[in-house]
């Protein structure tokens, strides 16, 4: 009888604990593993094709659910310091400022990088000129007339293209003269494929791997040959010259992971890092942080096919 109550009373301690337990993780937020359950993820919206790409071969791979948030990069920034988001991807790495806005509040964020991108420009086919002078494009930002630019097309006055090119340029390239801005990358390209004369100014992952409904307009753009500053070629945005950094507008994608333990943030930063999702940027036209292995097999005699 006593071994019968004990049990019980042992049996109803251990489901309050598991009770207690499950609440507390509820309560962290921490309903997900490294390769399993559900997390948000906020990404630069002029990279998500290639993002959108890791996120199915990585739920293929394992028991998770990513949700992208594509937004532009100021967005994207705000809701990490608003603790709307707490992993993200960038095309660039956290100022000093921008980390001390995280250690006053105790966190520690994971950076990771693993590829390297382009800005891109774009014209369309219309026009036969495929080049272009960087310092051109800068004197334009800055006010300076251009027979061979009529306007520059941005996907968002908050985008992580116009910061790159204000830098560049040295002043705000927003409400500059000629110089315009939608919502997203999409709208670019058609807008530029319609407009002669026109430059639009995206991320080059919307043109090796836009959505098969985009397919047909990024067939009626060209992407220009840019000649650095300091530079005497003109360089197209591809995967050697941007694994070579001979192109001028390349730059480093990253991940940040701001959750705090051990979830998908870091699953997924790990499979960006990892022999399969750098195959993934490999293929996609981009260059991997880190060139994957080959396995090469040699054999010592060929069989002949006997049919």
């Amino acid at each position: 009888m006593m071994n019968r109550v004990a049990k019980t009373i042992t049996g109803f301690f251990l489901l309050a604990l598991l009770f207690v337990f499950s609440c507390q993780k509820k309560g962290e937020g921490q309903l997900d593993s490294i390769i399993e359950g559900k997390a948000t993820i906020y990404v630069d919206e002029s990279i998500l094709p290639i993002i959108e790409d890791e996120e199915a071969v990585f739920e293929t791979q394992y028991n998770a659910k990513l949700h992208l948030v594509p937004k532009s990069e100021n967005e994207v920034l705000n809701a990490m310091f608003n603790d709307t988001a707490t992993i993200a991807v960038l095309t660039r790495d956290l100022t000093k400022e921008e980390l001390k806005v995280f250690q006053s509040k105790k966190i520690n964020p994971k950076i990771t990088p693993f590829a390297t991108d382009a800005v891109a420009l774009i014209r369309s086919k219309s026009s036969n000129d495929t080049l272009i002078a960087l310092q051109e494009v800068i004197s334009f930002i800055k006010g300076t007339p251009s027979g061979n630019i009529k306007g520059l097309v941005f996907d968002n006055a908050n985008s992580s293209t116009v910061r790159y090119m204000s830098d560049l340029a040295g002043v705000s390239v927003n409400n500059q003269k000629n110089i315009f801005s939608f919502k997203t990358n999409q709208e670019v390209i058609k807008y530029v494929a319609e407009n002669e004369g026109m430059i639009g100014v995206i991320g080059i992952n919307w043109i090796f791997q836009p959505p098969l409904d985009l397919q047909e307009t990024v067939d009626k753009v060209n992407v220009l040959g840019v000649k650095g500053i300091d530079s005497a070629q003109f360089e197209f945005p591809t995967q050697d010259n941007l694994a070579q950094g001979k192109y001028p507008l390349a730059r480093h994608l990253y991940i940040v992971n701001c959750q705090g333990y051990s979830g998908l943030g870091m699953g997924f930063a790990s499979f960006l890092g990892g022999e399969r999702g750098q195959r993934i940027i490999l293929k996609s036209g981009l260059v991997p942080e880190r060139v994957p292995t080959r396995k090469i097999v040699i054999r010592n005699k060929i069989t002949k096919d006997k049919n």
